[in-house]
């Protein structure tokens, strides 16, 4: 019996994940509410510290003061730790500890790895977190080389190699947090190519997944990629291609946006307006003077988000696809969803069902909540924002700046659940039960449908 009772206050790997977002941001929040973290040298509110601190951990951007001009260099770095740590998750970085006091990493660990990793099985586990840690590293020194080209000749060497690191790490791990100051992100760069199309490579590569990159670092051809890797490279660039063509349609007549730019800043500023939608939350243009189908536009990326086992939120490039999948397999009159001359297991279109209606249903309520605690403002503000915390993009039309207590702690909120919510509970849905041979199965029963 105590070893029963013992087993039965274990945490689950699931759990464990969970628990570990939660230390990490409160972490944060203690070292960004200390006096040496902003600029006056007074503490900022804590609950200001903790959106702050939730924000980088779930790797949103969203933010209630001006990251640029608030925080100090130890406040910036703070968060730029968060970024990382939330990007890659917690269970790399102890990994990587693990690794560095040769401390073995036991069965149990390597289960909560598998959860933060989204991987199929355990094994190789740790040469995948090698893999990841590297990968990271060197993609994310690259963009800070290429970064450094720009922004030295503009700040200075100091300021410029910082900024250039801090935005490489933000735009790696679809983070959106930005350090030029007044909320700008980068509109003060829109017709710099250099700079978006590195900060869109960086997004781009981050939200693809490791899973994917580990299989084209591996490629024997394509038909030796798994259908997992095609459907989200052909998810990703669908989406990419079919997001600048709109963009630029809906906005090449908006003068407040792209209307007065050349065509070559026109196609570049519709590329990056379909980009960074997908959890990344950097603009170059202004939101708020986006007209009313770009910003549905963005709302729908916003929600799809990136790919699993990324640094991306969102529902994930391959639960649409799936979907999508599944109703082209209907209409041709299939018994099961078919990808890539694959069978697809009816219990995996269950979960991502599941994880789409959950999640719409979550972004229902927030947005609800927000229009009646919330200062008054058009509907489209609060499903742009309930939209942007739960697909952890930090895209905003300006309504953080003007939230209130409650409204913080429901956006807080709403970032955490969409950082650990969908991946835990696509995970719990999918771990292996056994079936119980004395179930009982009801008879059939028949719905009119559509």
């Amino acid at each position: 019996m105590i070893h029963k009772y013992k087993r039965s206050k274990r945490l689950a790997p699931v759990q464990i994940l969970a628990l570990g977002f939660v230390v990490a941001i409160v972490i944060g929040a203690i070292l960004l509410s200390l006096p040496i973290a902003s600029q006056d040298g007074n503490s900022t509110p804590f609950l200001d510290s903790l959106f702050t601190s939730t924000s980088a951990v779930c790797v949103t951007g969203l933010a209630v003061v001006d990251t640029g001009t608030h925080w100090t260099y130890f406040g910036k770095t703070v968060i730029m730790i968060l970024i990382e740590i939330g990007g890659l998750g917690f269970m790399s970085f102890a990994t990587l500890i693990a690794l560095i006091v040769k401390k073995k990493i036991t069965l149990k660990e390597r289960l909560v790895m598998q959860e933060a990793l989204n991987t199929f099985n355990i094994q190789g586990l740790v040469k995948l977190a090698k893999y990841i840690l590297i990968f990271t590293f060197s993609i994310e020194g690259a963009g800070a080389l290429l970064l450094s080209t720009q922004f030295i000749p503009k700040f200075g060497v100091a300021k410029g190699i910082y900024y250039s690191i801090f935005h490489a790490i933000s735009a790696f791990c679809n983070a959106g947090f930005d350090l030029f100051g007044n909320f700008s992100s980068l509109t003060g760069f829109a017709d710099n190519s250099v700079v978006i199309l590195v900060i869109s490579g960086l997004v781009i590569i981050g939200g693809l997944g490791f899973y994917v990159w580990q299989e084209i670092y591996n490629y024997k051809g394509i038909k030796k990629l798994s259908v997992h890797t095609k459907l989200v490279l052909t998810t990703s660039v669908i989406l990419l291609v079919a997001g600048s063509i709109l963009m630029f349609l809906f906005e090449k007549n908006n003068p407040a946006t792209i209307g007065n730019m050349s065509l070559k800043n026109k196609l570049l500023s519709s590329f990056f307006a379909s980009v960074t939608p997908r959890t990344a939350g950097f603009n170059s243009i202004s939101t708020t003077d986006m007209t009313a189908a770009g910003n549905f536009l963005t709302i729908m990326y916003m929600f799809i988000g990136g790919s699993p086992g990324s640094t991306a939120g969102g529902i994930k490039t391959t639960t649409i696809g799936l979907l999508i999948m599944t109703v082209v397999s209907v209409i041709k009159g299939k018994q099961d969803t078919e990808i890539y001359k694959r069978r697809i297991s009816k219990q995996t279109v269950y979960r991502a069902l599941s994880v789409v209606m959950i999640s719409f249903s979550v972004v229902v309520i927030v947005t609800i909540t927000l229009s009646i605690t919330q200062v008054k403002v058009p509907f489209e503000y609060y499903l742009y924002e309930a939209t942007s915390a739960f697909g952890t993009v930090g895209l905003t039309l300006g309504l953080t700046g003007k939230l209130t207590a409650v409204g913080k702690v429901i956006i807080l909120i709403t970032m955490y659940i969409g950082r650990v919510g969908p991946l835990t509970i696509a995970m719990a849905l999918a771990r292996k039960r056994r079936l119980n041979p004395n179930s009982v199965r009801y008879p059939e029963g028949k719905i009119l449908v559509g």
